[in-house]
């Protein structure tokens, strides 16, 4: 061993790491000897090696020190890893937020922050750094929404303008996003847009491709793979890319000079993280707005409560159009119990309230394909016939080895379980013994059979989760009937003439706090595709017209429809109203976290209840699991977290109960 690898450095000889550890209670910082070989290579935010414990462990530097507060001796840094300091100070300081706000520990959130090492991509040279000369964009398409001029010249002044933009049918966002991001680039400033799936990311790439040069661009997602993705993310980390576009973990891109952050789409469930400590996109976008002190927008045809708040808490702005331009943009939207249309009273169809495609929606489908314009068909499930009930009985029929549902893959199929995938030819009744069976939910599949046999002649595309149909521009020669899931929605060119929203009870009559704001943002998702009324759009939504969020449709109001949810939220006491942390585990590991805690003053406890069918149980957990909630006004939500984080880690340093999960304002409770 070199004199310079037993040598303390001259200057700062002390690094403060923080080792790669998921344990709570060590979740803190700990002191080691930098030596003289190490030097130059070990300054903050580079990873090292250091021996933890009789283990060699992964940690990140994060400050050099001439002093240590540790009594005895010091064990030095196994090594650099890499002199790449890839935790730069704005990331760290958000990491220590979102640690902060979801009870997480920082390892944690470091793991979603900072992609793994691949030395061979970390060798390549960096490309030099160029400033991208941006083409000024046109402000016309703003200025249909109020505000919305105003916002794009305040993001060319760089200024911390705040919005949450309410975009019209048919509009389309990926361009406008591009047109914010070069007005904020043009001033000199980075961007950062999160959204929800690859298909965003490929349209919104598209889009700025008329503004932007590709080598400035970069795009962020799992699907890249871990070494395409590193070498993106390093050209973000080296400042070579002024646009950064990614899914939901891109929100901790260490984007050099941010000016603005986007977020597309906020409602759906992709952007809630699934991994500890459970941090949504949204919430992280907005707290690096806030700590960067740039500007942001939330976008979408859907609104959720969470948005709403942020506009009528006066931290962002609203920009929503005036209702003359909604309703020249629009679809028309029928409910299938609306008389007024095409004449179609119950008299006509006495069906109405109870068909699964009653008149309304087959004289929609019909006129639009007589005028040669596609159709929409969307369902909420996939597959054939994704649940069965005995036809007896109407008892679920279940596996007789795990219970779990039978499903029916095709016709001529034997049912197969969803849990356990074992297939049951000899199929009977549990409870009455009886071999008759029946639907009780109709996927996909199975509609796109029926509608062919009721359109015969007309090309039938089915477009669901796995086999996802991006658009119809080979079937541009002849209408088309599309059926497709919610999300997987092809794009039809020129528009679609009509959507009927099928099953719509399976979607509203979900056991779910946000199952209304969710079946309305699904709903207006499909009905954007269709053309305006002038041009013959229609839209049929089969649920009946009284129902508040079928009139929200109708209206077109997601702006009010959320500020319903929120003051109905507020009523109750529900987020974002009030801050809600669940607290999963065993029984008494439960009761000793909660026992353990300093609750603020004002904590109501809810619960403890059974854990909610579909939630994972906690990793490590035996026997029987629970949930309790604990309730705290918007002001406490940080020190409910900081007491709950507090809990955790004491007794995990006790090693006597079993493991908790701590999750703050899950995005589904129960």
């Amino acid at each position: 061993m070199s004199p310079a690898a037993r040598q303390p450095a001259e200057h700062e000889p002390i690094a403060r790491v923080l080792p790669m550890l998921s344990v709570p209670h060590l979740d803190r910082e700990f002191d080691y000897l930098v030596t003289a070989e190490q030097s130059d290579d070990a300054q903050p935010g580079v990873r090292v090696r250091v021996r933890f414990h009789g283990r060699l462990v992964d940690a990140f530097l994060l400050e050099r020190r001439t002093d240590t507060d540790h009594v005895g001796r010091l064990a030095r840094l196994e090594r650099v890893v890499s002199p790449e300091a890839v935790l730069t100070p704005q990331v760290r300081r958000l990491v220590d937020a979102v640690a902060a706000r979801y009870a997480g520990t920082r390892a944690d959130v470091l793991r979603l922050a900072v992609p793994p090492r691949h030395a061979r991509v970390e060798r390549d040279t960096a490309p030099p750094l160029v400033l991208p000369i941006v083409a000024a964009p046109d402000p016309d398409a703003w200025n249909a929404y109020g505000g919305g001029g105003q916002f794009l010249a305040a993001l060319g002044e760089s200024r911390a303008a705040r919005a949450v933009w309410q975009a019209l049918p048919g509009e389309s966002w990926a361009q406008r996003f591009a047109e914010a991001a070069a007005q904020t680039v043009r001033a000199g400033r980075s961007v950062l847009a999160v959204v929800p799936d690859q298909r965003d990311v490929d349209a919104l790439a598209a889009a700025a491709a008329q503004y932007f040069d590709a080598s400035t661009v970069a795009t962020l997602s799992a699907g890249l793979g871990p070494a395409a993705r590193y070498r993106r993310w390093l050209t973000v980390l080296r400042g070579g890319a002024r646009l950064v576009i990614g899914t939901r973990s891109a929100v901790f891109a260490p984007v050099r000079d941010l000016g603005l952050v986007m977020i597309w789409d906020d409602g759906d469930d992709t952007l809630a993280e699934p991994r500890a400590p459970y941090p949504h996109a949204r919430e992280v976008g907005m707290l690096r707005a806030h700590q960067l002190r740039c500007a942001a927008l939330i976008g979408g045809y859907a609104r959720t409560a969470e948005a709403q708040a942020l506009v009528e808490s006066g931290w962002a702005h609203d920009l929503v159009a005036e209702r003359s331009t909604l309703r020249a943009r629009a679809p028309r939207v029928v409910a299938s119990d609306d008389g007024g249309y095409s004449g179609s009273t119950e008299a006509a169809d006495p069906a109405a309230r109870t068909a699964r495609l009653p008149l309304v929606a087959l004289r929609a489908a019909r006129t639009a394909l007589a005028a040669g314009a596609s159709v929409l068909v969307q369902v909420p499930r996939r597959g054939y016939l994704p649940a069965l009930a005995c036809a007896r009985c109407r008892s679920v029929v279940r596996c007789r080895h795990c219970t779990g549902p039978l499903a029916l893959p095709a016709r001529s199929a034997s049912p197969v379980c969803r849990w356990c995938g074992r297939a049951d030819p000899a199929l009977r009744c549990g409870h009455c013994g009886s071999d008759a069976v029946r639907a009780v939910v109709v996927g996909a599949r199975r509609t796109a059979e029926e509608l062919g046999r009721a359109f015969p002649g007309t090309t039938v595309v089915t477009s669901t989760g796995d086999t996802v149909v991006t658009d119809l521009a080979e079937h541009a020669h002849a209408p088309v009937l599309a059926i497709a899931t919610p999300g997987a929605e092809p794009s039809a060119p020129g528009g679609y003439g009509a959507a009927l929203l099928l099953d719509s009870w399976a979607l509203l009559g979900r056991q779910d706090l946000r199952a209304a704001e969710d079946t309305l943002r699904r709903w207006l998702a499909a009905a954007t595709l269709v053309r305006a009324h002038r041009d013959g759009g229609t839209v049929v939504v089969v649920a009946e017209s009284t129902i508040p969020t079928v009139q929200a449709l109708i209206r077109w109001d997601p702006v009010g429809h959320a500020a319903g949810e929120l003051a109905a939220r507020t009523e109750v006491g529900l987020p974002p109203a009030v801050h809600l942390a669940a607290v999963d585990g065993a029984p008494d590991a439960v009761a000793a976290v909660i026992a353990e805690a300093a609750l603020p003053g004002g904590a109501e406890l809810l619960g403890p209840v059974e854990l909610p069918v579909g939630a994972r149980r906690p990793a490590g957990t035996d026997g029987p699991v629970e949930r309790m909630l604990v309730r705290v006004p918007r002001h406490d939500g940080l020190a409910l977290a900081a007491a709950l984080r507090r809990a955790v880690a004491v007794l995990s340093a006790r090693h006597g109960t079993q493991p908790t999960r701590v999750q703050i304002d899950p995005l589904h409770v129960g």
